[in-house]
């Protein structure tokens, strides 16, 4: 992209193209939809404040997610403050629509929102490693995205990735 375009030009094509991003981001850091939306237009707004300082280093994705995660993590780090418990049970957008039957569609939805709700008591690092790997980033974007190198990226995503089998190994089970 490029980076001499007008600010309001650049922010509203980084909405529309990484929109998912940022919504998947708010569902794994926010339980209620209604968290989700406030989460979203905070990460809107420190994305918009982020333009002038994009230099077209980093892919544009690559920033969003910086910026994104960033955000999430210290509203996070608010609403724990602010919240006592977390209550599971996120809106996880649709389901695919290719599902054979309603009770497939269902077992997936439940799935999905197992997988969520288990991403959501994941420390922040290791909730932002799985999102990325959910979003199919390389070991060298996550590395851009978190500062780390990719082999401690590697090292980082196999232990969460070991963390979140723990945590849905009951849920698995369940659906065997």
């Amino acid at each position: 992209m490029n980076t001499d375009e007008p600010i309001d030009a650049r922010f509203s094509s980084w909405l529309k193209e990484h929109r998912g991003i940022m919504h998947k981001i708010a569902r794994a850091y926010t339980a209620e939809p209604a968290d989700q939306a406030d989460l979203f237009q905070e990460m809107a707004l420190q994305l918009w404040r982020s333009i002038p300082a994009f230099r077209g280093q980093a892919a544009d994705s690559t920033w969003i997610y910086r910026v994104c995660l960033n955000t999430a993590m210290t509203w996070r780090r608010g609403s724990m403050r602010r919240e006592r418990d977390l209550v599971p049970g996120a809106d996880l957008g649709r389901v695919s629509a290719e599902s054979a039957s309603p009770a497939e569609d269902a077992g997936q939805r439940d799935l999905l929102e197992k997988l969520y709700a288990a991403i959501q008591t994941m420390p922040d690092f290791d909730r932002a490693l799985i999102l990325m790997t959910l979003d199919g980033l390389a070991y060298r974007e996550m590395a851009e995205v978190t500062g780390l190198t990719e082999n401690h990226v590697g090292v980082a995503l196999t232990r969460a990735r070991k963390r979140l089998a723990e945590l849905m190994k009951g849920v698995t089970d369940e659906l065997e």
